[in-house]
């Protein structure tokens, strides 16, 4: 296998403007007609959906704490077929990761990767002290090939010249970029991050205008010719991909991708398919009808941008809460979560959701869950085994509350909350429990990846094929509503 072509953009902290480049990089190489494949480290969905679009094809996570080190390479290996060149986007600062040894940082999957490092350096109000830095950082990990520097945020020709000189004189590493200051952000950003690409307009003209502002400040050729001096990578030889199972029938899976619920990884949804579902596109926002279908998955999203269209169509609402009692197997995450509980809260105003679970949600001002996540799975549920240790990351604005349950007819007393997860580390939903479970429904606020948790997608294609064969018994998916 050839070198591959690949660079991993990195900055000193978040904020430092690789977003940006990267963006700008992807789009540039991909106007000029090469075929660029981009990855992002980390748990991430917007920036990697921006990527993707930068780019014209999807963008995947690599990261060291979700992914062993021989699926890292074997994905990255996987993904780079038919493609000229990598960009990689790393994720806060260089050397961040989730200990004080760095385990997990950019600067590690760098070095997995044997992929050099293109520093992006926000100068602002600095001149000779950004030598300093870029020094620091070149000597500060053995093995780590820190090939180049891109200013950011420059505030004019002396500045820039200072600068460049400073880190030539001090450093040795080219500088191959001297970014001005943008007289705003071309995206803009909110409670999660950069806004929705979904829910912004104009996508090619912003990243155009991107690639043309990037491609005029830097050296796009040296750049180029750093990505190809890449040493070989070559995977491990090991299965990443589940295989598919021997089944009576091809159950159909459906996933929600709309305005609410999008968060996927390109991966579940790919490993989904070869575990031996047919997959099948839907919405919660459209009355449009659905097709038959043996399962649902609903990723995470912004059901909160979206609370008014959700509530409004009660046919969708009434049509899953049918599936889920039809015993249909579910899976949610986070803000797949939210629309399956009661009610979504938003200040003093309530939303009616789709009811699978006696709990509400309220958005919260601060982050209620944020970061890596890990479980232990403690319940049987038709997803995870008992016994399993999930890893998994959280990023969600809402909290969990607990409602009460109605009295059965019977007189009988309300259930209990059944939990399919530990957690051993992250929040979860409430008292470190995660993964509420009812009928074949699961949901959890944490976010997987497929090919961290091996048996999910055979275990969800098994359960649908399964469920397939009792539809002529139930026909619940005809007449849900």
């Amino acid at each position: 296998m050839n070198g591959m072509p690949r660079l991993t953009l990195a900055g000193l902290s978040g904020g430092a403007g690789k977003t940006i480049v990267s963006l700008g990089l992807c789009r540039a190489w991909k106007n000029t007609g090469r075929r660029v494949r981009p990855f992002k480290k980390g748990p991430d969905y917007i920036d990697a959906a921006w990527l993707g679009l930068a780019a014209g094809a999807d963008a995947s996570n690599l990261d060291p704490f979700l992914l062993e080190p021989d699926v890292v390479t074997g994905l990255f290996c996987d993904k780079m077929a038919g493609f000229d060149l990598a960009v990689i986007e790393g994720n806060r600062g260089l050397f961040d990761g989730k200990d004080v040894s760095g385990t997990c940082s950019t600067a590690e999957l760098a070095r997995r990767l044997s992929s050099p490092v293109i520093l992006v350096l926000d100068a602002t109000k600095m001149t000779r002290t950004a030598a300093a830095l870029v020094k620091g950082c070149a000597t500060f990990e053995p093995g780590l090939n820190l090939a180049g520097v891109i200013l950011n945020r420059t505030a004019g020709d002396r500045h820039r010249r200072i600068l460049r000189e400073s880190i030539k004189h001090y450093t040795g590493i080219p500088v191959l970029g001297e970014l001005p200051k943008m007289p705003k952000n071309p995206i803009p950003e909110r409670h999660m991050g950069l806004i929705s690409n979904r829910e912004y307009a104009g996508q090619d003209i912003i990243l155009n205008q991107l690639a043309s502002f990037v491609a005029d400040w830097t050296d796009l050729d040296r750049l180029l010719a750093i990505s190809a001096c890449a040493p070989q990578v070559a995977s491990a030889g090991v299965a990443i991909w589940p295989q598919s199972a021997a089944l009576a029938r091809t159950p159909r899976i459906g996933y929600i991708r709309d305005a609410a619920l999008w968060f996927y990884y390109p991966e579940n949804l790919e490993a989904l398919e070869r575990a031996g579902a047919e997959l099948v596109e839907l919405s919660l926002l459209t009355s449009a009808g659905w097709p038959e279908i043996h399962g649902l998955y609903l990723g995470g999203g912004f059901p909160e941008t979206q609370a008014q269209a959700l509530a409004d169509n009660a046919a969708v609402r009434t049509r899953v809460l049918a599936l889920s009692r039809a015993g249909m197997p579910i899976y949610a995450e986070c803000g797949g979560f939210m629309y399956l509980c009661r009610e979504l809260r938003i200040g003093a105003k309530s939303y009616p959701m789709a009811g699978i679970f006696p709990l509400a949600t309220t958005l919260c001002e601060r982050p209620q869950g944020l970061g890596y996540s890990q479980a232990l799975v403690v319940a049987e549920n038709p997803f995870h085994e008992i016994g399993e240790t999930i890893k998994g990351h959280e990023f969600h604005y809402s909290m969990c509350l607990a409602e009460p349950r109605n009295e059965s007819a019977s007189g009988e007393g309300a259930k209990p909350l059944r939990f399919t997860l530990d957690m051993t580390r992250g929040s979860g939903m409430m008292g470190g429990k995660d993964g509420i479970i009812e009928n074949n429904t699961f949901a959890a606020y944490t976010h997987i990846h497929a090919l961290s948790a091996p048996k999910w997608a055979g275990r969800f294609v098994a359960a649908a094929a399964g469920f397939a064969q009792t539809l002529e018994a139930t026909a619940a998916w005809r007449n849900p509503d």
